[in-house]
């Protein structure tokens, strides 16, 4: 079944945002790239904000599905380590270039509350998954421990753009070995 038009303005509105930036991307460019016109979508969206803050949010529901997914079938002990892998994946397949949330509180810092509030709240939302996947395992009682892990999750965010996919996550895992097994070691 074709995509909705709206689905397609989405789909390609992320893609270009993401590769090229929000403000460097306009709204010519995004409908030619889409195929429809200027008019198709505005009737979808009432402004450039409100498809940036339209594609931020769909983007972070499939993130945070993904995470879900895999932290579902997680036997308590390993879901922390399944959420971290499944970030992992999400960089691999959706984000090699660095977080689209972060690009968007750069960029809209000073131009849109709205906008990088979203993006702040998603970030937010990762840290409570994180702090939740802690709890099932068991750690929940490790002060600070989902802020350092948060920390790393960023880090990799940054890293894969800089030193490639492998490497990034290759890293996250160890330094997500390492705080999980000394929290494991605490309660011990």
């Amino acid at each position: 079944m074709p995509a909705s038009k709206r689905d397609q303005l989405l789909a390609t509105a992320e893609q270009l945002f993401y590769e090229e930036g929000f403000h460097a991307t306009g709204i010519d460019r995004i409908v030619a790239a889409a195929g429809v016109v200027r008019m198709t979508l505005y009737n979808h969206f009432a402004s450039k904000e409100a498809l940036v803050a339209a594609v931020l949010a769909t983007r972070h529901e499939r993130f945070m599905a993904s995470l879900d997914t895999a932290t579902a079938s997680a036997v308590p002990g390993q879901v922390t380590r399944a959420l971290v892998d499944a970030h992992g994946r999400w960089l691999e397949d959706h984000s090699p270039h660095g977080c689209i949330m972060v690009k968007a509180m750069g960029e809209f810092a000073e131009h849109s509350t709205e906008i990088h509030a979203l993006a702040v709240a998603a970030k937010t939302d990762l840290l409570a998954h994180l702090e939740a996947s802690l709890a099932r395992d068991g750690l929940d009682h490790q002060e600070g421990l989902a802020r350092q892990l948060f920390m790393v999750l960023e880090g990799s965010n940054t890293a894969v753009a800089l030193q490639g996919t492998h490497t990034a996550l290759a890293d996250t895992q160890a330094l997500t070995d390492t705080l999980l097994s000394a929290a494991q070691g605490k309660t011990e």
